[in-house]
């Protein structure tokens, strides 16, 4: 292709709304422009990487017994409702309605449909495993888009859904896809790691992330360093540091607190740290009020709290209920005398002495709290935010964090959809159960973006071969000059005939624009003629992620070139 043929529109400097190299790049080098708020246009540059991840996915998917299929992007309510997620998921849905009044679904997700269609064809065990998935566009009306592809409202995915008569099936369809997984992120050049993950809106009983570690990812990265443990934040355990306290033996005392709620203002006014705090938070479990204790340096994790509980639902209670149960307004909950409630603590306020907390009464708190001598707890699970240090749950040592980009997702869901649309199979004795499901996807858009957080430098973007928008950039330095044109297009139909993918710089302008587009766009080789052909017959060729320059007759370019390819 040559390059004033094709549509490619580079920018020297940086779009002010862009915040990370990968959004930053993709305008500046041409592949994306942006529409509306998380809504881009992919020109064809930027095209030509996604189908070569698209293409690679493919692969890998089909190469593990997958089929392609294609689903429609509007959904029906009703598919939603009877799943339970028409209100569940409506804080990110963007929803449409027909001229009759129905109202649809621009599918943020595919279990629904998948599910009914498997109900519809299928109806014995001797039809399994199955394992569909398709490549198609998703909707979801994120509150803040940003980042550019990375999170926007419109983006596409790759999604595959299994379907298994047995756990031991079902089972081996989730490691064939791990193992996909695994392929596929390789072979786009990313350094992708597995990590323990929350079910989240999906529901199911485990799952995984895979994530690209980088400093800019939305995600935080717990890791062990010594066993390997590894878990997004939302799912990380901890194992609680054994540790032997002196209970005081000082008498509980009310204190007057007027209109101090928060722990950072009654740790100024006590003169004291936020870990001898006790809070006290009411939160609705299926509509079901429960009280949670956690030291006060320390965040509930909703995750595992959900969890723990095994609720759909759950949310901080409002007002009127947090009077009702504590007889105080908002900020002066304790555990001391609170009845009628379900209270569970998290490990961390064991280890409290002399506490201080709620007194359950307007502007006041208590002092000299000790849990087990004050209150009558029953329950502690662990409830927290991991944070840095915290020790690993297998193995006991401290755990540290990195940043991370969400690029996979695997799960195994079970049987809730089956179960709600009926997806049913009748097993060897004619008997019918519902159809064992797991679930599959990569963000392909996303990852495409992630690729680019990897691999790059100030100059620009430096793509691993595979997914590079071409193999080889050659560059006519002074195109009216007859022989650097000559030698320029010479080499063009001699890579080409080659089966490589050549781009041919073939501008009217100068060598500066050229060298500065060549590495801002990235790919892989880079085929200079310019002065030096004119003086000595000699081109110049160099990989984009090598400062070493070749300098060779033309006649000799093609096996280097190929001999570079080979090792990228």
């Amino acid at each position: 292709m040559r390059w004033t043929e094709t549509f490619i529109t580079t920018q020297r400097d940086d779009p002010q709304e862009a915040e990370i190299p990968s959004h930053k790049l993709m305008i500046r080098a041409g592949m994306i422009r942006k529409l509306a708020s998380g809504l881009y246009t992919f020109l064809p540059l930027g095209l030509r990487v996604l189908r070569k991840v698209e293409a690679i996915i493919r692969e890998e998917m089909n190469r593990a017994g997958a089929l392609e299929i294609l689903m429609p992007i509007l959904q029906p309510r009703n598919l939603w409702e009877r799943s339970g997620r028409w209100e569940g998921m409506d804080d990110i849905m963007l929803k449409a309605r027909t001229h009759q009044g129905r109202e649809l679904v621009l599918g943020p997700t595919h279990e629904e449909v998948v599910t009914d269609l498997v109900a519809r064809e299928i109806s014995s065990y001797k039809q399994l495993p199955k394992n569909l998935y398709q490549i198609n566009t998703k909707f979801r009306d994120e509150i803040r888009p940003r980042f550019g592809v990375m999170r926007s409202r419109e983006f596409i995915m790759k999604d595959a859904y299994s379907f298994d008569y047995d756990d031991a099936s079902a089972e081996r369809s989730y490691q064939q896809m791990f193992d996909a997984y695994t392929r596929i992120f390789e072979r786009c050049g990313l350094n992708a790691m597995a990590v323990e993950a929350d079910t989240g809106m999906m529901g199911g009983n485990r799952s995984q992330e895979f994530m690209v570690p980088a400093e800019t990812g939305e995600d935080a990265i717990v890791l062990c360093p010594e066993c390997g443990y590894a878990a997004n934040v939302e799912r990380a355990g901890r194992k609680e540091e054994p540790v032997r306290v002196t209970r005081t033996k000082q008498t509980i005392e009310e204190i007057d607190t007027p209109e101090l709620r928060t722990v950072e203002e009654l740790a100024a006014f006590f003169q004291t740290t936020a870990d001898r705090f006790i809070k006290t938070l009411i939160y609705t479990a299926d509509g079901e009020p429960v009280a949670i204790l956690i030291r006060g340096d320390r965040d509930v994790n909703e995750s595992k709290l959900r969890r723990f509980l095994g609720v759909e639902e759950l949310e901080l209670a409002d007002e009127e209920t947090i009077r009702k149960i504590t007889g105080a307004p908002l900020g002066f909950a304790g555990p001391v005398g609170l009845e009628g409630v379900r209270i569970i603590a998290d490990y961390s306020v064991a280890h409290i002495a002399a506490g201080i907390t709620g007194a359950n009464r307007k502007d006041t708190h208590l002092i000299n709290v000790n849990i087990d001598r004050d209150c009558a707890i029953r329950e502690y699970h662990d409830l927290a935010i991991a944070q840095e240090g915290d020790l690993c749950p297998r193995c006991g040592l401290p755990m540290t964090f990195r940043r991370g980009i969400e690029v996979g997702h695997v799960f195994k869901l079970g049987t809730k959809y089956s179960e709600a649309l009926s997806a049913m199979v009748k097993d060897e004795s004619g008997r019918e159960k519902p159809a064992i499901m797991g679930c599959y996807g990569i963000g392909v858009s996303r990852t495409v973006a992630a690729i680019i957080e990897q691999h790059h430098d100030e100059k620009g973007i430096i793509w691993p071969s595979p997914v590079a928008p071409y193999q080889v950039l050659i560059l006519a330095i002074n195109p009216a000059d007859e022989a650097v044109s000559g030698a320029a297009e010479g080499l063009y139909k001699e890579l080409t005939k080659k089966g490589m993918e050549v781009l041919y710089d073939d501008r009217p302008v100068s060598a500066g624009v050229k060298f500065n587009d060549s590495d801002l766009i990235g790919i892989s080789v880079r085929i200079t003629v310019g002065k030096k052909f004119i003086r000595s017959g000699g081109v110049e060729v160099k990989r984009r992620d090598s400062e070493e320059v070749h300098s060779l007759p033309p006649s000799e370019v093609t096996e280097l070139v190929e001999e570079m390819l080979s090792l990228i």
